[in-house]
């Protein structure tokens, strides 16, 4: 494992924390349980119950270590105290697709709390590094695998 940091915002940092905990004081619990059941069925390499059991404890694990190692390498970012014109990690961005004026809004955040559906994009992504360092008014463009989509930006917000 890396030992770069991992930035993120405030709100992304406390859902790790969440999904860790109820990992550890939940599902670990539910999985030691599983396998106390399945091993009182008897012969062990037939059992499926137990197979599965101890699959399920060895997915549990590896995401809470995995979740352990992001939230260790966390660099939180508080957007709250972010402003100005240019677009950075943390910005709210208001774009218009230049092709079919489609208004799409973004938030950039850390790759471990993105997720397009609700708006936020990661840092890494194609449309986030097109558009770092970018202001409202300019154009930025999106290089796809279907080829370049032009965005006007349109507004730039912290909050």
């Amino acid at each position: 494992m890396t030992t770069e940091k991992v930035p993120m915002t405030l709100e992304g940092h406390s859902a790790i924390e969440q999904e860790l905990q109820h990992r550890k004081s939940v599902e670990r619990p539910k999985i030691i349980q599983a396998i106390a059941e399945a091993r009182a069925h008897g012969d062990l390499s037939e059992n499926a119950e137990y197979h599965a059991a101890k699959e399920s404890q060895s997915m549990n694990e590896a995401r809470v270590a995995e979740l352990e190692d992001t939230l260790s390498r966390a660099d939180i970012i508080d957007v709250s105290k972010l402003s100005g014109k240019e677009i950075k990690f943390g910005a709210t961005v208001t774009l218009i697709d230049e092709d079919t004026e489609a208004k799409v809004t973004y938030k950039i955040v850390g790759e471990y709390e993105a997720e397009v559906k609700e708006g936020k994009i990661s840092i890494t992504s194609p449309i986030a590094r097109a558009l770092i360092g970018k202001s409202a008014g300019d154009s930025a463009e999106v290089v796809t695998p279907g080829g370049g989509k032009f965005y006007e930006i349109v507004k730039v917000k912290y909050a």
